[in-house]
């Protein structure tokens, strides 16, 4: 059973399609060993109780140094005997320590089509704004390996959706959200099954 860990900033609903695929049998022999929060208040981390799926909270008011929170983070990663860390709305930076200790096996979910709007700066509402101000006729969602740079690890699946006339960063973001979480699911069992 592969054990992934699932790191969070807000709302989880990335956190959500992953559980349920996992329920649903659509992401066979793994579980979630694991929710860390960079926010105490993430309501992603009452979707895990709900679940009775262990949460961590690693903030900047606990752990104020970077360093710290990286230490933090690798002994809540290592207490869960994690195979897999997954990003799933998670608006901190790693660490290079902790990107090496789980090299090729930290993966994130971007609202974009890398290597167009991302990087720093690039999250959330941002991110549809600038496509939407750009005049895009399509956007999407990409997951990739992180690495030591911000969004620039190698892709593992991209999806598109266009970019409707008159459309809002919010009504964008909705349709970019749906398609994250079926390429989560798809991009986690394409990782298990080359691990």
């Amino acid at each position: 059973m592969l054990r992934i860990s699932v790191l969070v900033s807000g709302g989880g609903t990335n956190l959500q399609a992953v559980m349920d695929s996992i329920e649903s049998g659509k992401i066979k022999d793994a579980e979630i060993a694991c929710i860390i929060s960079s926010n105490p208040k993430a309501f992603a981390l009452e979707r895990g109780k709900k679940r009775h799926i262990k949460t961590f909270v690693v903030d900047k008011g606990q752990y104020p140094a970077m360093s710290l929170r990286t230490k933090a983070l690798l002994s809540a990663l290592q207490e869960a005997r994690t195979d897999l860390v997954v990003l799933a709305g998670y608006m901190s930076i790693l660490e290079p320590e902790l990107i090496k200790a789980y090299s090729g096996r930290i993966i994130n979910i971007h609202p974009s089509l890398i290597p167009k709007y991302c990087g720093k700066g690039f999250f959330g509402q941002r991110v549809h704004e600038a496509v939407i101000a750009a005049g895009e006729k399509e956007s999407g969602a990409t997951v990739h390996f992180v690495d030591e740079g911000v969004d620039t690890g190698p892709i593992i699946l991209q999806q598109r959706v266009p970019v409707l006339a008159g459309d809002t960063p919010e009504e964008l973001g909705a349709r970019v959200l749906a398609v994250e979480h079926q390429i989560l699911t798809e991009a986690i069992n394409k990782v298990i099954a080359e691990l």
